[in-house]
Parts: structure tokens; C-alpha cells; sequence
């Protein structure tokens, strides 16, 4: 009675999971493209010396970095601490970081940066040189994810008091400053002095933003999302991960460590349970939910052991995509049938000892690990690519919803015909064609490692991978798919049975549609785009064959020059809002805009506009605004007017970010950020060029 009590429980529960987990998945894809990943705090320490500390303190999201100090100007924004009003009190030193200092060459500045993760503490001292002090300062800092960039940040601290300055005859001048430090003094004084000259200047020579021309202001966020803008960062890559994670378990099904079992098991549970038909069946969907928790906790455990930290930062880690190319060729080579992947058979005799053994929910759910352990010379490769695969989106919650799809799948057909048991009759009997889909499933592992390899071979800067390696590699491999699947050779794990079978038709079918795939990908040797392989394959800057190379640079870099021109010209915008020190802003136009296609539309077809929001040029006059929440800004440098206008006009806040308008300041296209897809820019430009030929 207990057990049946806690059967119903189970199922009751598992019901609230199966409700409850498409909330999850959406909740987790919908990612905002306004992002808040650091946040600092500042205070003022005082001593009884009369010095003190201005401090800091951040705290930096998963994935996230926040650049050290003294990068100087030709790099990403470094760290710095800006004055407007310093009284009572005088600088010491410079600004100076805390923390796990991280420091790495970067390929893309020539130069070698430094950069904080999880937490950092900027710390500035002061020396008092009053009674009272009053201080009116701000941290500038730069942050990045591995795909895009925030505008310089700013942290303030406004503060005064009672100061806790040391009484002493031995002043070198007035009011208690010393001759230390002169030069760091003297440059403060100097960014202060201009500060207050422009906080003089405001009050006489303040403009509205773009007075007498508002319209190209107005926000075009509800226009962009009526064309299918999402305002998603990530490309649904966890559906992407939860959909592969299901097909991965439909193709381990088929495989000869499964498929035999389906029918054995679910007549196991239909015979033993033959005067009460329901409860066989409610066994048998407890033996898929349990396969389902078994793998469901497979992916949990893999977060939990490298933690949401270590798995961004392995997206792009080139060692450890060194041995994930490794590790897929050894699954490749099982496949293959040179060795067999097995776990020691004593671990599935003891757990199926205990199963029988045991009853109730205890019993199923160790028959459940049981199949586990079985299958997993056959299932060990497939899971394996899967975890792989989601380990490298960067996103933490992706193992678990990879292992979800994968158990879903494979727990399937124990449920369907434990329901319907008629079908089993009609399940295709064991045999030679399994061995064929484990063959097929390593060449397609085999191809897989390749991409991986790819990444090592970018971040390293070894020059081996380059598009047309990876092409001819990928041609090789798919052409001796298909040269497999119409039969021309053999492995020796298809003649186990000591006779040679003909192909069928349907394996040939496949081995013409891999070859001609193959023959697709010739083209791209020489900068054909081959869209069905950009998602895998290195950047196009990397073909050595073709001469396609051309450089495209934005005709303006000021918003209001560029509409101007476009109403002259009747032409629509493309805005590039970018950043001198965003690293992936660079990747783009050194990937996507060298393609021909893409330069000959920017340069032709669009008035191209990129606007810098790291630019500290000063504004030809100071422009107030009036943000969502009603508080006023005054923005001073082009950095602060390229930074509200995405925000205010396009609701996002990080770099790379592309939208085309049109002369009016009308949303021609959803935004589009960093992605290396050339096949996918082009339709975003097309798209856009279409949709304003309409409106004229």
C-alpha cells in the first residue's frame, strides 16, 4: 500500500516537472539585450593618519570581465577615476586594482591586456588637507563577454564630511598640501579644472539633443519587434541544445545496445503484472521516468562539478577544445568498430542483482540504471557529443536540458509500448543495420571535432585550421560516408557474422545525398559561402586561396551627418554602434564585412555609420536629455551621446549592435549582434534594403 502510495505521489510529481519545464526553458532563452552584468559600489575610508581610500568594490556575472588599470589609450577601456570636485582632499598615487588579476596577449590590439573576473576592488588614496572635504568623483571602467561589449560604465561617489586630517608645522603650503605627488596632482587639478569649466559652460550653453529635428530620436523599439526583433542575445541555442539532445536519443535507440532491450523490457513488466494490466503500464512509464532522472542528473552533475563559471570560460578555452577534439575521435574510432568503450561488467551485475532483489520504485528505477550501464559503449558517444556541445554554448543550465531531450527521447518507446503492445510485432528485428548507423554516427562525430580544433587553432593563432583545411577535411570525411553507405567498402564490425550484406536502397540513397553534399562544399575552397557549414567552419578571414579580402570603413561616424546624407542620397542607414576597445566589434568587420557581398552592400546600397561609444571627443556643445524614468542627463562627450541614443532610440546596451533605419530614423530590421554567419548578415542587409524600397 505504501509503495502504491508513493508510485501515485511520483507520478503527481512528475507531472508539476513535465508543466513546469517549457516555463523553465522559456524563461531561461528569453535573454533581454538591456544587460546589467557588473555592479559597483563606493565608499570613503578614512584613517587616523589623515589618508584614507576611495574604494570600489564590484562584483562581475559569470562569463563577464572588467579591464585592469594602465592599459593605455590603444587598447580595450581600462580603469580610471575621474574628478569633477576634489576639496579638503588631494589624490596620492594612482588608481590602483585588487583582485585576481588576469593577464593574456590579445591578438586583435597587438598588446597585452588585463582583466578581472568575479570581483574586483579599485582603490585610490587620498591624503586630507582640511577640516571638511567634499568629494565628486566617478570610476570609469570597460567590461566584455565573449561575444559582445558594454559602453564605458561609470560608478560615482559623492561624499563629505568631517575630515580626519593630522595637525602639523611642518607644511611645505597653504592650507596643508604638500610638494608629494605633484605631477599625479597637477594632472587631477587639471581634469578637475576641465570639468568645472564644463559644468560652467552648461549653464549658458546647453542645447537640447537634436533640437529642431527630434523625430530621428524617437525611440524605435515596439517598430523593431513588430519586424521580429526578439531582443534575445543568445539564438535560442537551448532549444537548439534541448532538440539535438532529443534527435541524440532517437539515434541511440536504434543503436544494438538498445534497440534489442525495448522489447524484452516492456514485456518483462506486461507478463509480471498479468492479472492487472494498468499497473504493468504504470510500471513501465515509471522505468522511462526513471531513465529520464538518471540522465536528467547526468547534466545536473556536470554543472555542479565545473560550476556556471567554468563553463562560459571552456566555450572558448583552447586547451580544453583540444581535448574535446580528442575525445570525439577516440568516440569517432568506437564507432568504427577499432575498440569498444565498456564500463566493467560487475558494476551492471551488481545493480541488476539489487534490482531483483528489491521491489516497487527501488526495483525500476535500478533496472533503469541498469539499461544505463548496458548501453554504454553505445549511448557513451552520443551523451559524450551532446555534453560537449552544451558544455561550449557557455550557458549553464545546458547540460541538463541536453540530457532532458537525450532521456525524453530514449524513454520514449518504453512508455509507447508499454501503451499500445500491439506494436511490438511490428518493430524491426536486430540486425546488420544498426552497426551501419554507429558507422554513420562516428563519421558525424568525426566531423564534429573539427570545429572544436578550430577554435584551439583561432585562439592560439597557429594558422592550421584555415576555412579551406577545414573544408577539404570535411569533404574527405563526408565523401568516405558515402562511398561507405553505397557499399564501395566495409568495416570489419559490419561482417561479425562472417557474410558480406548489399546495402539497401535507403542506406545508398544516403551515401548519393553525403557525397553531393561533400561536392557542395568544393566551391567554398575558393570563398563560395557554403551556408549549411558557416555555423561550424573558421571565418572567411581566414581563406588563404581567395583574393576576396576588401576593407570597408564607415563613411560617417556622427548620427546627424549620416541622416543628412541619406536624405540627400535617398539611401537607407546601417548603425554600427561599436567601440575602439570591443574585441568582437573587430572579429565582425575582420570576418563578415571583408566578404564581398557584404562590402559591396555596405558601401553601395547603405549609408554605413559607426558610432563610437568609447569616443571621448567632446560634444561641439553639451546636450541635455530626459531618460524613461524622467531624470535628466547631460551628456558631454560623443561616448555619452552614442551610449543613450542605442539605449533610448534601441533599447540595448551592448556591442557589437547593426540596425538599419531609414532617412527618417524609422527601424528598417530587427537588430542584429555578434554572429560570424556571412549568410545571415546578408539576408539581415537584404531584408532591410527590401523593406525600404517598399516604403518608397
Amino acid at each position: 500500500m505504501l509503495i502504491g502510495i508513493n508510485v501515485i505521489h511520483l507520478q503527481t510529481e512528475m507531472k508539476k516537472i513535465f508543466l513546469l519545464l517549457p516555463l523553465l526553458l522559456f524563461s531561461c532563452l528569453a535573454v533581454g539585450q538591456i544587460v546589467d552584468p557588473v555592479r559597483f559600489t563606493s565608499q570613503i575610508k578614512t584613517a587616523d593618519n589623515g589618508e584614507g581610500e576611495i574604494v570600489f568594490s564590484g562584483t562581475i556575472d559569470p562569463g563577464w570581465h572588467v579591464y585592469s588599470t594602465g592599459l593605455g589609450d590603444s587598447g580595450p577601456i581600462e580603469a580610471s577615476l575621474k574628478v569633477n570636485k576634489m576639496d579638503g582632499c588631494e589624490l596620492v598615487g594612482k588608481l590602483q586594482a585588487r583582485g585576481n588579476e588576469i593577464a593574456t596577449y590579445e591578438e586583435l590590439f597587438g598588446m597585452d591586456v588585463r582583466y578581472f573576473e568575479k570581483s574586483v576592488e579599485f582603490v585610490q588614496k587620498i591624503r586630507f588637507t582640511k577640516p571638511e572635504y567634499a568629494v565628486d568623483a566617478y570610476l570609469e571602467y570597460g567590461a566584455c563577454s565573449d561575444v559582445t561589449c558594454l559602453p564605458p560604465q561609470e560608478c560615482p561617489i559623492v561624499e563629505s564630511g568631517k575630515s580626519p586630517m593630522k595637525n602639523s608645522d611642518d607644511k611645505d603650503s597653504p592650507d596643508g598640501e604638500t610638494a608629494d605627488d605633484d605631477e599625479t596632482k597637477a594632472s587631477a587639478s587639471a581634469d578637475s579644472l576641465d570639468q568645472v569649466v564644463a559644468i560652467d559652460s552648461l549653464l549658458s550653453d546647453t542645447i537640447a539633443v537634436a533640437d529642431g529635428n527630434q523625430d530621428i530620436y524617437t525611440p524605435v523599439i515596439d517598430e523593431m519587434a513588430a519586424l521580429g526583433d526578439t531582443g534575445r542575445l543568445s539564438d535560442h541555442s537551448l532549444w537548439y541544445i534541448f532538440i539535438m539532445g532529443f534527435l541524440g536519443g532517437l539515434l541511440a535507440l536504434l543503436t544494438p545496445c538498445v534497440w534489442p532491450i525495448i522489447p524484452m523490457t516492456v514485456s518483462f513488466f506486461l507478463k509480471r503484472n498479468k492479472d492487472d494490466k494498468r499497473k504493468g503500464v504504470g510500471e513501465a512509464v515509471l522505468y522511462g521516468v526513471a531513465i529520464i532522472a538518471i540522465y536528467l542528473a547526468l547534466g545536473l552533475l556536470v554543472t555542479a562539478a565545473f560550476g556556471s563559471d567554468a563553463l562560459n570560460a571552456m566555450s572558448t578555452n583552447a586547451v580544453f577544445n583540444v581535448f574535446l577534439f580528442l575525445l570525439l575521435v577516440v568516440f569517432a574510432l568506437s564507432f568504427f568498430g577499432l575498440f569498444e568503450i565498456k564500463l566493467p561488467s560487475r558494476w551492471a551485475d551488481n545493480i541488476d542483482s539489487k534490482a531483483a532483489r528489491t521491489s516497487g520504485f527501488v526495483s525500476i528505477f535500478l533496472m533503469a540504471f541498469t539499461l544505463a550501464l548496458v548501453s554504454f559503449s553505445c549511448t557513451a558517444p552520443i551523451v559524450g557529443l551532446l555534453l560537449v556541445e552544451s558544455v561550449t554554448s557557455g550557458s549553464w543550465v545546458s547540460p541538463a536540458v541536453g540530457m532532458f531531450g537525450f532521456a525524453l527521447a530514449l524513454a520514449l518507446p518504453f512508455t509507447l509500448f508499454a501503451l499500445f503492445p500491439t506494436w511490438l510485432k511490428q518493430m524491426p528485428r536486430s540486425g546488420s543495420w544498426m552497426n551501419t548507423i554507429k558507422v554513420v554516427l562516428g563519421f558525424i562525430e568525426l566531423a564534429f571535432s573539427l570545429k572544436f580544433l578550430s577554435v584551439a587553432d583561432l585562439a592560439y593563432g597557429w594558422n592550421l585550421m584555415s576555412r579551406e583545411v577545414f573544408l577539404i577535411l570535411w569533404i574527405l570525411i563526408f565523401a568516405a560516408m558515402g562511398l561507405y553507405l553505397l557499399g564501395v567498402y566495409r568495416f570489419p564490425s559490419d561482417n561479425v557474422d562472417g557474410t558480406s550484406k548489399r546495402m539497401p536502397w535507403f542506406c545508398k540513397l544516403l551515401g548519393i545525398a553525403s557525397i553531393l553534399f561533400a561536392a557542395y562544399m568544393v566551391p567554398g575552397l575558393w570563398g563560395a559561402p557554403v551556408k549549411a557549414v558557416s555555423a561550424f567552419a573558421p571565418p572567411m578571414n581566414t581563406l588563404r586561396w581567395s583574393k576576396s579580402k576588401v576593407a570597408v570603413e564607415a563613411r560617417y561616424t556622427n548620427y546627424e551627418d549620416a541622416i543628412a546624407a541619406a536624405q540627400r542620397e535617398n539611401k537607407p542607414l546601417l548603425l554600427d554602434f561599436t567601440g575602439f576597445g570591443c574585441v568582437n566589434c573587430r572579429k565582425m568587420e575582420a570576418a563578415v564585412w571583408t566578404d564581398p557581398r557584404v562590402a559591396e552592400r555596405l558601401q553601395k546600397d547603405y549609408i554605413l555609420v559607426s558610432l563610437y561609444v568609447d569616443d571621448r571627443t567632446a560634444l561641439p556643445k553639451q546636450e541635455t536629455v530626459v531618460d524613461d524614468q524622467g531624470n535628466t542627463k547631460v551628456l558631454k562627450s560623443e561616448k555619452d551621446k552614442w551610449s543613450w541614443l542605442q539605449k533610448h532610440k534601441f533599447g540595448a546596451n551592448t556591442q557589437p549592435f547593426y540596425v538599419a533605419i531609414d532617412p527618417a530614423g524609422h527601424a528598417l530590421t530587427p537588430s542584429r549582434s555578434y554572429n560570424e554567419d556571412i549568410a545571415a548578415y546578408l539576408k539581415f542587409l537584404d531584408d532591410g534594403l527590401q523593406r525600404f524600397k517598399s516604403k518608397n
